[in-house]
């Protein structure tokens, strides 16, 4: 893909990330004495004083790949990507998942979150490579990408080398799998464990999870989605536990929240809830809240204090308050509907919201605060079938 050769200078970010801040692991190389490389520095990359957030846009039908930067409102054309049929992020790479193939784009962007403080990064944009089985979804810390496949395994990469241009061969493990606080969180049937990095040993969770699918990673820990409602697992001075988040009712096996939506750092998450409506779940609460949509074609939730978003079928995007699901504001917004067969998607970050109209070939910019306000619309020049934000 063009710009590989650009990929291939970018350093991990794992090492030199943690020992230029304080949140270095214990066996994090330490920054020489009189070193004069500045705070989080990264070799390749750009550090500036805002989010760099860009889109990564795939066309199904024609199997174009575009990279829009938001802020320079730049479009960089990379190599097709043929019959993409599902879109993640880890919030740096895009992982294009096609019929039995996962094809990893590096967008460029990513931000480092200290707790205290962020380091905000842009770099050149590529193409990574490729790995075996169709993702559904990626999580990553500074050791490991964990890329959750549609055949219920787990491929667990190596984040350096991701981050030096190439996609490493990764261990396959079964069931799904996160990695957090240094460990890696991994759902075997109904039980889950905390384990190693590449999956072994460890300790079980005490609290179990029927059915586990659809995964978050927020600020008060991991949401795994299970039949009875969600498992959050959180971390405290070393010690992991697992809180059960029961549904307030039991949910039929088509309305449970299987696929979790929202924004990067945010404990608000929001779901699909079969026809019927979504759901918002307030993990700082520990509160499930029934929103009466209808079917919905996306959903999307900003977070604490502010609404949850919906696109209906019709493509109209309407907002609700995420807490007592009251209606606030609608806006017609995709002309004709969500045409059969559209994956449209809304992706959130702390200003505005992206909405992709795979039919009119653009992406709309919504100020989710202003009565949502089209801010800017982009025109791709290609049908943007999936979309995803990074540099968040």
């Amino acid at each position: 893909m063009r710009g590989h050769n650009k990929a291939a200078v970018l350093v991990a970010a794992a090492g030199l990330l943690l020992s230029a801040c304080g949140g270095a692991e214990p066996d994090a190389p330490a920054e020489p004495a009189g070193s004069s490389v500045p705070h989080g520095y990264v070799e390749g990359a750009e550090e500036t004083a805002e989010a760099q957030s860009r889109l990564v846009l795939a066309d199904a039908g024609s199997g174009a790949v575009r990279v829009l930067d938001l802020l320079t409102e730049e479009v960089t054309e990379l190599d097709d990507v043929a019959g993409v049929r599902d879109i993640s992020t880890d919030g740096r790479f895009a992982y294009l998942a096609t019929g039995g193939a996962t094809h990893v784009i590096d967008s460029g962007a990513w931000m480092v979150d200290h707790g205290d403080h962020v380091h905000y990064y842009r770099a050149a944009i590529g193409g990574a490579g490729r790995l075996d089985g169709r993702a559904v979804a990626a999580h990553t810390d500074p050791a490991v990408t964990t890329v959750p496949l549609a055949d219920g395994t787990t491929s667990v990469l190596d984040r350096p080398a991701l981050e030096d241009g190439e996609v490493p061969p990764g261990e396959s493990l079964d069931g799904l799998a996160v990695p957090y606080e240094q460990k890696l969180l991994l759902a075997e049937g109904d039980q889950l464990r905390v384990a190693a990095r590449d999956g072994s040993g460890g300790s079980p969770v005490a609290e179990r999870c029927p059915e586990p699918e659809g995964t978050a990673v927020t600020r008060r820990g991991v949401v795994f989605g299970c039949a009875d409602g969600a498992l959050l697992v959180s971390e405290d001075d070393g010690e992991f536990t697992g809180e059960k988040i029961p549904y307030p009712e039991p949910v039929p096996e088509g309305e449970r929240a299987s696929e979790f939506t929202h924004r990067p750092g945010s404990a608000t998450l929001a779901a699909t809830a079969g026809e019927r409506g979504v759901w918002s779940l307030d993990v700082s609460e520990r509160a499930w809240t029934f929103v009466e949509t209808g079917s919905v074609a996306a959903v999307n939730v900003v977070g604490e204090g502010a609404p949850l978003l919906a696109l209906t079928p019709d493509g109209v995007l309407h907002a609700y308050d995420a807490v007592t699901g009251e209606h606030q504001a609608s806006r017609p917004l995709l002309e004709g509907g969500v045409p059969d067969g559209a994956t449209p998607s809304i992706q959130v970050d702390t200003n505005r919201a992206y909405v992709n109209d795979p039919a009119g070939k653009r992406v709309h910019e919504i100020d989710y605060n202003d009565s949502l306000r089209v801010a800017r619309t982009f025109d791709t020049g290609i049908t943007p079938s999936h979309v995803v934000e990074t540099g968040r």
